[in-house]
């Protein structure tokens, strides 16, 4: 089945409408009740933002509420939003103790990579709340001791990485190929330098998924479908 893919909204319209979902949320009666978040890892070239596109209007459907979508570019936007992060972000859990153990100190000095750092608090803080799909950033590391975090990955041979590349970016072949080894390369170098961990490494998912034989659609549907189960067996 070939793929319809919708263009993403801008980072402003998705702070935005994430914004007005928590203005909502905490205007609302107190409620005790876990809410679901899940990551997608997935090597470059493979279609995670229209999975997760899929997935958002799946999971909206399924619970009746809202859930917002978190990349690269969002979770920048809204760690370095001081104003967001004061008036929401504070009162989502303390991410500190689970960042510490992967070497980074949010509160003091940061030996690493402090930008990344403050990413990383924030996406914990987000995981924590629920109702959120995040879209790379290791967040199948960071998220991996939360009860209520599902994780998976998608991968396909080199071939079809490229051809789809080449499809969606318009590019030649050998530019394609140029885009999928030297961005893999960085993701990887990322997860290794930064959290310590091989993102390939198959311990981190609850399932990892073939995007070359199965279309996002599908593979949006098994995901509802395990995680609906809220069981990891």
């Amino acid at each position: 089945m070939k793929t319809t893919l919708t263009l993403p909204a801008t980072v402003e319209e998705r702070l935005s409408g994430w914004v007005q979902i928590q203005e909502r949320r905490r205007q609302a009666p107190a409620e005790v009740r876990t809410r679901l978040t899940i990551t997608l890892s997935r090597q470059y070239g493979c279609e995670g933002f229209p999975l997760a596109l899929c997935l958002q209007e799946g999971l909206a459907t399924a619970t009746g509420e809202a859930w917002s979508l978190f990349d690269k570019a969002l979770l920048e936007k809204v760690a370095q939003d001081e104003g967001i992060s004061l008036r929401l972000l504070n009162e989502l859990g303390d991410a500190t103790r689970s960042l510490e153990a992967f070497g980074f100190h949010p509160r003091g000095a940061v030996t690493h990579d402090e930008a990344f750092a403050k990413v990383a608090h924030t996406l914990l803080k987000l995981a924590r709340q629920g109702n959120a799909i995040i879209v790379g950033q290791g967040g199948a590391v960071l998220c991996g001791d939360l009860d209520n975090a599902f994780h998976f990955r998608l991968e396909a041979s080199e071939a079809w990485r490229v051809a789809s590349v080449r499809r969606r970016a318009g590019v030649t072949e050998e530019e394609a190929l140029k885009r999928v080894r030297t961005e893999q390369k960085g993701r990887d170098q990322f997860l290794r330098e930064c959290l310590g961990a091989d993102g390939s490494d198959r311990r981190y998912y609850d399932a990892i998924f073939n995007n070359e034989r199965h279309s996002v659609e599908a593979i949006a549907a098994a995901i509802l479908a395990y995680v609906k189960t809220g069981s990891r067996g």
